[in-house]
């Protein structure tokens, strides 16, 4: 799954794709590491009506169903389930997920995502967990499949978008880091992404996106320290003396 996420993004860049931008202007976009369990804004790009600009918003990271009256109501729904990630094999199954899935599609920024990958060292008993940062070779930012909506509390009338991360079964490094539950991201490539925020697309052209797996050879997989989250750099790269690399043959 993906519950930890990274952004990098200098004021002064521009978020491109394809024909479309959108200037960072004074919002910064620089998180080296945020958890979704803090329930805190992400930088999401919502398409417009037409499909043909975007916008970019900062989104609550927990997909809040719409029959959540209020923030007691969510603090409760949170025990039973959580909607930060979809998987995009219910995504237009779901009653949490369809509505949006059909009609609010956006993408979720990042430069780089976090993930443990389990293995058990010579001598030990069980698995111990070890954490990896994953990027997309050679590029500042990326584009994640995600879907939105607003959501609003009925005890106090604020109003503010809500979104979650698409996850589809893992290629073949990813298998090897989330070894698990063999789980990733959506990470779209610019023409795919594009599509993705489209307007009109038929559950057959979504479930086809929602499923996409980038290919292996464009990720890189680097293992960090286990303290990464109060680390100054939580991205640096660590060694670890009991831990194999990862195949790097991808098929």
């Amino acid at each position: 799954m993906c519950y930890y996420n990274g952004i990098r993004v200098s004021k002064e860049e521009f978020i491109r794709l394809k024909n479309m931008e959108v200037q960072v202007k004074n919002q910064d976009l620089y998180c080296l590491v945020m958890s979704g369990f803090e329930y805190a804004n992400w930088p999401i790009l919502i398409p417009a009506a037409d499909g043909k600009s975007m916008e970019l918003s900062f989104a609550h990271w927990e997909l809040i169903p719409y029959w959540i009256t209020d923030r007691k109501a969510l603090a409760e729904s949170r025990k039973k389930f959580t909607t930060l990630n979809a998987t995009a094999e219910k995504l237009l199954e779901s009653r949490v997920y369809k509505s949006a899935a059909l009609q609010r599609r956006c993408l979720v920024l990042s430069s780089g995502f976090f993930e443990w990958r389990h293995w058990a060292p010579a001598g030990s008993k069980k698995a111990l967990t070890y954490p990896y940062h994953i990027t997309l070779t050679d590029q500042p930012y990326f584009f994640m499949a995600g879907i939105w909506q607003p959501w609003t509390d009925r005890e106090t009338g604020e109003t503010f978008p809500t979104f979650t991360i698409v996850t589809t079964a893992a290629n073949s490094l990813m298998e090897q880091v989330h070894n698990t539950k063999k789980r990733m991201p959506v990470i779209l490539p610019p023409e795919e992404a594009y599509q993705w925020i489209q307007p009109n697309l038929s559950e057959a052209q979504i479930s086809r996106l929602a499923h996409y797996a980038v290919d292996s050879h464009l990720l890189s997989a680097t293992p960090i320290r286990k303290d990464f989250r109060t680390a100054d750099d939580p991205t640096e790269a660590f060694q670890y003396e009991d831990l194999p690399n990862l195949v790097t043959a991808y098929s």
